[in-house]
């Protein structure tokens, strides 16, 4: 009589395949190569070396076809922006000389109003020294402060025996001399004279502060010959 040979004995396990994970499952897949740090990708490396493999243009190709527009272009923005600077720096040479001489025609108008302001000081001296009271210590102040208006532009006109020009003078009386009368004219060549100085007259420069006042003396001018200032 037979028996099974399996009798007595423990069930074995089944057994499992190496390389899987499960009885459904099929065959490990092979490992993946890892890229070698050293030896670079061939593939790789053609794709960045030919970029025009991919369908995209060298990085140079554009600058290079629209090199001469471009040049041109930055020409004329240079040629304007010369052309505004040269604008700006005229307008700004202009504006400086402006300011320069209006500067010095402030200043020359402040001196004129100081001066003008001293002019009955340089009076009452003159009539101090027309009375001999101007002596000494007093004689040098006056002296000094005739020195100091002097250097500030200040000058003084007006002398006996001149001839009388209505722009500078001031007549506060006329001698006349030869005939008189509606029709007496004064004679060629002969013009009426200053003969005496009542008061001085000054200017700074070319701007007339006050006018000498005179005592004239001659035949009277012809009307149809006086020019007005």
């Amino acid at each position: 009589m037979n028996r099974p040979t399996d009798v007595g004995r423990l069930p074995r396990p089944p057994l499992a395949l190496v390389g899987r994970t499960g009885p459904e499952r099929g065959p490990a897949p092979p490992p993946r190569a890892e890229p070698d740090p050293v030896r670079p990708d061939r593939h790789a490396t053609r794709t960045a070396t030919h970029p025009a493999r991919r369908g995209t243009a060298p990085p140079g190709s554009a600058q290079r076809g629209t090199g001469a527009p471009d040049s041109e272009r930055l020409a004329a923005v240079l040629r304007e922006r010369t052309a505004d600077l040269q604008r700006l720096k005229a307008e700004f040479d202009n504006y400086r000389r402006r300011v320069h001489r209006d500067r010095l025609a402030v200043g020359q108008i402040a001196v004129a109003n100081v001066l003008a302001r001293l002019l009955p000081v340089l009076d009452a001296i003159a009539e101090a020294a027309g009375q001999g009271e101007v002596t000494d210590g007093f004689r040098r102040v006056a002296d000094l402060l005739e020195t100091e208006l002097a250097s500030l532009g200040l000058t003084s006109f007006g002398t006996a025996g001149e001839p009388f020009d209505p722009t500078v003078h001031e007549a506060v009386a006329y001698t006349p001399t030869g005939p008189t009368g509606p029709t007496a004219r004064s004679a060629p060549g002969e013009c009426a004279v200053c003969t005496e100085v009542v008061r001085q007259g000054f200017r700074v420069g070319d701007r007339l502060l006050r006018p000498a006042q005179v005592a004239v003396a001659g035949a009277p001018p012809d009307p149809h010959n006086i020019q007005l200032p």
